[in-house]
Parts: structure tokens; C-alpha cells; sequence
């Protein structure tokens, strides 16, 4: 009897045991899970030309000065110079600019000097040159002589009385194509043995497109800025005004993303996949499982432009972590995006503006050509995968082309999250 009480109470004791094991040990964690929507918008601001400057100080008779820049196929340059023995003249090209590259794709260069002709901006009545009393060095002081309020002309449709020399005994423009994107133009000063010798004063430049009069229209009044450069050879008000509306604008192309605990679309360091060069050199993501593909208000894949937006969701727990990319297209191969960021923070999911986190990715595939002008970038290339191969490793892009913004002032990446 004492045995079977003894036994009686072992068992007992092993069942509260037992039972006191599955309530306190055997229960499963469970991670907290969330639900999760990425935004992305495109936030370049819509600039109307793709460069400009100013070239610095005069240009005196047997002296010349150069100005250098980067262009594209479609790009046109336009470029004004005060002629100074003047009171309201200057040199420029026609005013829709010179074409930098021909129709099939060959870049200008050599002798551009008949492409320049002498205008008046009809701001300032003219007197003889190299006389008249309110003409450099003559004059008091800026902006004396008497106005004209007329319109731009060449000064051969201006019916004024006076001589002026020719084109090419006063100004020799040369380009040269330095390979790549790069152009540099030469302004000669040739004017000492002309009718009239002249200083140039500086002048301003734009690259732009076709179709666009940065600096004058034949036959309409000079803006504000014109009358600076052609009565007192000043380049301040364009240069400010050109400043704001220059630079580069892109498009992103639809990309892809990953979620759990390792980057699925890209290894820094490693070569690319082939499935992530389609993204990176042709906005192609439909080698990755999850990708993003629809402009928001949009019925079907496409870009997006400056202001508009993907939008993508997944469901996470903690532990996960996202990865993210999307091309560049004014680029060879080059990505915005994550690579393994931290969606919970002790066991929060994460929310807000993740911008800052974004890291600008070569895909080591192509060669690296000056941002928005490449022949080998959308939309100048023929085709898909055309540039000239890399054979390179996927980095941190870390020598971006100079025109090339702030990651943050590119793409604004905003997530949002609901706990399950």
C-alpha cells in the first residue's frame, strides 16, 4: 500500500510537471507582423535647358577665351557677346541656338564663325560706332543713351546710316569635340585691323533644346536681360534668371524590390545578375518576382516623371528587412534604392520619410556616360543594351557627373505602416 501511495504521488507530480512545462515553455513566439506601403516620388523640378554659364571679363583684339560643356544628341548651344564700340549690338547665332550633334549623331566641330551674325536689340538708339558719345568707354556710366523701344534685329534689316565690318573681321568662333559629351567652344577676338576694333564684353551661353530661344526672338522686344548683355555687356540678370532653369530631370523607371532577411536583387560587390542588368540598364524589372511597374493614376506601366509616383505593399514581420531599386534613366546603369533596411524598430514597424536612407548604385555593366546627355541613355540610344560593356562589379556610384543632385532632391521614398 505505501508503495502504491509513493507511485501514486510520483506520477502526480511528473503530470503537474508536465502540464506546467507546455503552459510555460512550449508556448511559440509569436513576431509581430506588419502591413506595409512604399511610396516613391519623383521630386527632380522640371528645368527648361540642360546648361549654361558666362564667359568672364573682355575679350580684347588678339585675345580669345573659352568656355567648355556637355551635350547630347538634340542639343543646341546659344551664345551672345556684347560687341562694345556699340550701344545696344551683339553677336549670337540665329535665335534658335547651333546644332551640336547631326541628324546622324555626329558631334560639331571645327570653324562655327558663319554661324554668327551682329544684331541689334533695338533697346538703345544706335549712334556710329566707335563714336558715339554713350558707347563704351565714352559713355558716363551704364545704361545713358537714349531708348529705342524696338524689337531685335539683325543689324543688316537696320536701316541706321552707319558702316559696320564684317562678321569675320571682327569674331572667330571655333568648336572642338573633346570626345564624349564634351564640347569646348573657342570666342577669338579678330578685330585689330577692322573698320572698327571692338572689345567683347562677357557673354552668356545655354544648352538647350530644340525649338527654345533662351536669349532673343527676331523681331521682339529684348528681355530685360538682353538689354543688360547688349548695352552694357552685363550677364548677371541672365545668368540668375538661366540658373534657376537650368539642370538635369529624369525619369525613374519601374523597379523591383525584396522583403525578408537577405537583399534579393543586388549584392554590392558582386557582378550583376542578369535579370538586375535589364534594371539597371533598361528600367527592366520583370526578371524579379516582386516589382513596381504603374504610375499612380495610371492604367499601365510607364516612367515616372517629376512630381509623379509608384506605390507599392507587402506584409512583414519583424527580423525582415527591405531592398529596393529603380533605374535612373537619364543614366547608363545607374539605381536609386535600399539595400537591407530595418522595417521594425523593437518591434515597431517603421514609418515616415525614408529618403535618407537611399543609396545611388552603379551597376558596374556599362560604361558611365555624362548624365542626361549619353548617346547610349534613353531616350538617345538606338535600343536596349547598347552601350559599351563594363564588366564591372555592382558599387556605390561614388563619381556621379557633376550635373547629377542630391539623392533626396531625385526621389522621395515615404513608407507607412499598419500593425496586424
Amino acid at each position: 500500500m505505501k508503495n502504491s501511495i509513493l507511485a501514486f504521488t510520483f506520477l502526480s507530480a511528473l503530470a503537474f510537471t508536465s502540464c506546467s512545462d507546455d503552459e510555460n515553455n512550449n508556448t511559440p513566439d509569436v513576431l509581430p507582423q506588419a502591413s506595409f506601403t512604399v511610396t516613391l516620388e519623383n521630386t527632380f523640378q522640371a528645368k527648361d535647358y540642360f546648361a549654361q554659364g558666362a564667359t568672364e571679363g573682355l575679350i580684347t583684339p588678339g585675345n580669345s577665351q573659352e568656355f567648355s560643356f556637355n551635350a547630347g544628341k538634340g542639343h543646341y548651344l546659344s551664345f551672345a557677346t556684347m560687341f562694345v564700340q556699340s550701344n545696344d549690338l551683339f553677336y549670337a547665332p540665329m535665335e534658335g541656338g547651333i546644332a551640336l550633334y547631326d541628324d546622324d549623331g555626329n558631334a560639331l566641330t571645327g570653324d562655327i564663325t558663319s554661324q554668327f551674325y551682329l544684331w541689334d536689340a533695338g533697346t538703345e538708339v544706335n549712334e556710329e560706332p566707335g563714336v558715339g558719345a554713350n558707347q563704351a568707354p565714352r559713355q558716363s556710366g551704364p545704361d545713358t543713351g537714349t531708348a529705342e523701344n524696338g524689337v531685335v534685329k539683325l543689324i543688316s534689316d537696320v536701316n541706321d546710316g552707319y558702316t559696320y565690318p564684317a562678321t569675320t573681321d571682327v569674331i572667330n568662333v571655333s568648336i572642338k569635340h573633346d570626345g564624349g559629351t564634351m564640347f569646348t567652344v573657342t570666342v577669338s577676338n579678330v578685330s585689330a585691323n577692322a573698320s572698327v576694333p571692338t572689345p567683347f564684353a562677357p557673354g552668356n551661353w545655354v544648352v538647350h533644346s530644340k525649338g527654345q530661344y533662351p536669349l532673343f526672338q527676331k523681331d521682339k522686344a529684348a528681355s530685360a536681360g538682353l538689354e543688360d548683355l547688349a548695352e552694357d555687356g552685363g550677364t548677371e540678370v541672365l545668368s540668375t534668371a538661366f540658373a534657376s532653369a537650368t539642370g538635369l530631370v529624369s525619369p525613374f523607371a519601374p523597379g523591383a524590390f525584396s522583403v525578408g532577411n537577405a537583399n534579393t536583387i543586388f549584392t554590392l560587390g558582386a557582378a550583376s545578375t542578369s535579370e538586375f542588368e535589364m534594371l539597371t540598364e533598361d528600367g527592366n524589372p520583370s526578371g524579379f518576382a516582386n516589382h513596381f511597374n504603374t504610375p499612380e493614376g495610371a492604367s499601365a506601366p510607364a516612367p515616372i516623371f517629376p512630381g509623379e509616383k509608384y506605390t507599392f505593399t507587402f506584409t512583414a514581420m519583424e527580423g525582415d528587412m527591405l531592398s529596393m531599386a529603380t533605374m535612373l534613366v537619364q543614366s547608363n546603369d545607374w539605381v536609386l534604392g535600399f539595400d537591407n533596411i530595418k522595417l521594425f524598430n523593437n518591434g515597431s514597424p517603421i514609418s515616415g520619410d525614408i529618403s535618407s536612407q537611399l543609396i545611388l548604385i552603379d551597376g558596374g555593366t556599362e560604361t558611365d556616360e555624362y548624365a542626361g546627355a549619353g548617346p547610349y541613355q534613353a531616350p538617345r540610344q538606338p535600343g536596349a543594351n547598347m552601350g559599351m560593356m563594363e564588366n564591372g562589379t555592382i558599387e556605390l556610384e561614388g563619381a556621379p557627373s557633376s550635373n547629377l543632385l542630391s539623392n533626396t532632391e531625385m526621389l522621395k521614398v515615404t513608407i507607412t505602416s499598419s500593425q496586424q
